[in-house]
C-alpha cells in the first residue's frame, strides 16, 4: 500500500506530532532517538539540553530541512516528508524562522529586510507598503524603519528579524537561540515581543540556553539529552547540569 500523506485520528489532533522520531547520520551515529512529540496550537515551547542534544536537528526535521531515518513528522495531519518540492515551499512559508545571528540583508534597510521577505511571497506593492510599518511597530522599531543593519544594535537586528519572520502571518515561529548574541535587557525586549506574538495566536518553539529567560516564562519546557527527551513539562524550568 502507497504511504499516506496525512494521519486522521478521532478527537483532538496536534499541529505538531512527532511519532518516534529518529535521525541518524553515517559520520556520527544517532542524533536524535525515538522522538514522541506533541504540540497544541497557540502553544509557546523552551526546547533546552547542552550542545550537541539534539535541539537543531529537530528543527530541521520539522522544517523538513532534513528527513527521519524512522518515524514521521506531523504538521497538521499531514506527513511533511512526503511533501513534494512545490508543497515543502507552500509549507515552509506557514513557518517563520528567527536565528541567533540574526541573518539580515546588510545592504537593505530595516524596510526593505521585511519587504523582501513578503515580495518573495509573492504579496503586493499595496500590502507592502501596508503591513511592513504595522509590524516593525508591533516590534517597537517604528523609528528605525530606514536604517540599515550596521546602524542597529543587537538587540534592533534580532527585532527586525522576528519582524520579518512574522509579516507573512506565519502559524508557527521557530526561534533557535535568538538571544544567544544579545545582552539581557536586549534579551527581555525579545523574549517580551515572541510572547505578544505567542498571544496573538502564533505557535512559538524555542531553544535556549538561557536559564533566566525559561524560568521566567512558567511556560512548557522540554528537556533533551543525548538525542532523547528526558522531560516535558507543561509549566517547567531550566533543570541541566
Amino acid at each position: 500500500m502507497e504511504e499516506i500523506k496525512t494521519i486522521t485520528e478521532k478527537g483532538h489532533s496536534p499541529m505538531i506530532f512527532f511519532d518516534k522520531v529518529s535521525k541518524q547520520y553515517p559520520s556520527s551515529g544517532f542524533v536524535l532517538r525515538d522522538i514522541n512529540m506533541k504540540v497544541d496550537p497557540e502553544e509557546f515551547i523552551s526546547i533546552v539540553g547542552h550542545s550537541g542534544a539534539g535541539k537543531t536537528t529537530m528543527l530541521k526535521l520539522l522544517l523538513a530541512e532534513e528527513i527521519p531515518s524512522e518515524g514521521i513528522v506531523f504538521v497538521e495531519q499531514t506527513n511533511i516528508h512526503l511533501l513534494n518540492k512545490g508543497e515543502i515551499n507552500d509549507f515552509r512559508r506557514r513557518i517563520g524562522t528567527v536565528f541567533q545571528d540574526f541573518r539580515l540583508l546588510p545592504n537593505k534597510t530595516a524596510y526593505e529586510n521585511i519587504a523582501f521577505a513578503m515580495e518573495v511571497a509573492g504579496r503586493s506593492d499595496e500590502e507592502i507598503s501596508s503591513d511592513v510599518p504595522h509590524v516593525l511597530e508591533l516590534v517597537d522599531l517604528k523609528d528605525k524603519i530606514h536604517n540599515f543593519p550596521h546602524e542597529l544594535s543587537g538587540g534592533e537586528k534580532q527585532r527586525v528579524a522576528i519582524a520579518r519572520a512574522i509579516i507573512n502571518q506565519p502559524d508557527i515561529i521557530i526561534a533557535d537561540e535568538p538571544t544567544g548574541n544579545l545582552d539581557p535587557v536586549a534579551t527581555n525586549d525579545v523574549v517580551n515581543i515572541l510572547q505578544k506574538i505567542n498571544n496573538l495566536g502564533t505557535t512559538v518553539i524555542m531553544t535556549t540556553h538561557n536559564k533566566a529567560i525559561v524560568d521566567a516564562l512558567g511556560r512548557r519546557v522540554i528537556t533533551m539529552e543525548m538525542g532523547k527527551i528526558i522531560r516535558d513539562e507543561p509549566a517547567g524550568r531550566y533543570n541541566l547540569k
